[in-house]
């Protein structure tokens, strides 16, 4: 290679940037193109050339006269690839403040260039920080936040090669509470819940809702259902006589919400009084739909004036009219169907203490789950 052409001035050199290419068969083609003018001392850079090559012929300025002198520059070796670790394979889920350390190994030789971004966009230097060695790249962050929840790529560059991986990242926390809290209805030893769910889910799905209740006498809250996945429930088995208050916490994978809304109204869980009718009631489902008999003591009481049975949308009731000594017993609900039978069974002890009549249920209302019916014994007085 003979001494660059000098200009009409001699002050400065046009660079030529020369091309070559070898094809699989047959003879290598040049291209010659011309550069930007550059300092006369440049040195032209030569290196091999491949298919897969992506670097180009440059000059690098240098100070001083001299003739350019060729350099051969290190070939790929090994072209980049990522090793995604199995569980990055997935949404990789955190709860906020926790520490995120991601080490992702590669390949690559000479040492690729490793660049992360974070949607799209450059990291965020003031929290996250990044490591790259000749083997591997580190992601850190110290306390993760909500905010650095998103979809990070790792590009890994060598000349005009590149392989990239991409990591979603979640970072989660505990949910709000629920909302507008209240007490529909309540009745026997039974009340009815209604809320909202939260505003804030904490960035994760809803797991369900835990349900509690307080009676004023001791102000002790205690958990009455736990995961319940609707926005309503039942709370049963609750004390003749007491008044209670009920809360409910939203749950997710980092725990329950740190507050709960209370109900505002109390359910008053009223005595039976002389003279006033008593109710039992039995939830039933069942199809095709089922015939549902009464018993008391296991004899049947259809007919007999003294009781009434009813049965709407599901929900069997038995009215015991000015209940009295002798009309305590055994209850039963029987559902029959063809494709078989279920029932279940409730207590009712009357007893007399100065002349007045109180009603005590001293079992609990059982529940009896089959292949055929759900039923869930309640009474109301």
């Amino acid at each position: 290679m003979g001494p660059p052409p000098q200009g009409p001035d001699d002050k400065a050199l046009q660079l030529m940037k020369i091309f070559l290419w070898s094809p699989a068969s047959g003879w290598p083609s040049m291209e010659a193109v011309t550069a930007p003018e550059v300092a006369p001392g440049s040195t032209l850079k030569v290196k091999e050339a491949s298919p897969a090559d992506a670097d180009l012929p440059q000059a690098s300025p240098q100070r001083g006269a001299g003739s350019p002198t060729p350099q051969l520059l290190p070939p790929i070796e090994e072209h980049p690839k990522i090793w995604l670790p199995r569980a990055l394979r997935q949404t990789y889920i955190r709860k906020a403040g926790d520490t995120v350390n991601l080490l992702i190994p590669f390949q690559g030789k000479p040492k690729p260039r490793a660049i992360w971004t974070h949607d799209g966009c450059a990291l965020d230097t003031s929290r996250v920080s990044v490591r790259n060695g000749d083997h591997d790249s580190i992601l850190f962050i110290r306390e993760a936040q909500r905010a650095d929840s998103g979809r990070y790529q790792l590009s890994v560059q060598l000349g005009r090669l590149e392989a990239t991986a991409t990591i979603d990242i979640l970072v989660i926390e505990r949910p709000g509470p629920p909302q507008s809290i209240k007490l529909v209805d309540f009745w026997g030893s039974s009340a009815a819940l209604e809320w909202t769910p939260p505003q804030d889910t904490g960035n994760a799905a809803l797991l369900g809702y835990t349900v509690q209740k307080a009676d004023t006498k001791s102000g002790l809250w205690f958990t009455v259902q736990e995961r319940c996945h609707r926005t309503s429930c039942t709370v049963s088995n609750l004390i003749v006589g007491n008044s209670y208050a009920f809360r409910v916490f939203a749950e997710n994978q980092c725990g329950l919400s740190e507050t709960a809304p209370i109900t505002a109204d109390l359910a008053h869980i009223q005595k039976a009084v002389i003279g006033y009718d008593t109710q039992l009631f039995c939830c039933v489902r069942a199809s095709p739909k089922p015939k549902i008999i009464w018993l008391k003591n296991k004899m049947d009481i259809q007919g007999n004036p003294k009781y009434r049975a009813l049965t709407h949308l599901g929900i069997c009731s038995l009215e015991i009219r000015k209940p009295g000594p002798f009309d305590g017993g055994i209850y039963t609900c029987k559902a029959v169907n063809p494709l078989g039978e279920a029932s279940v069974d409730c207590r009712v002890d009357v007893k007399v203490y100065d002349n007045s009549i109180q009603y005590q249920v001293l079992k609990a209302m059982l529940k009896m789950t089959c292949s055929l019916l759900l039923c869930a014994f309640q009474y109301k007085l």
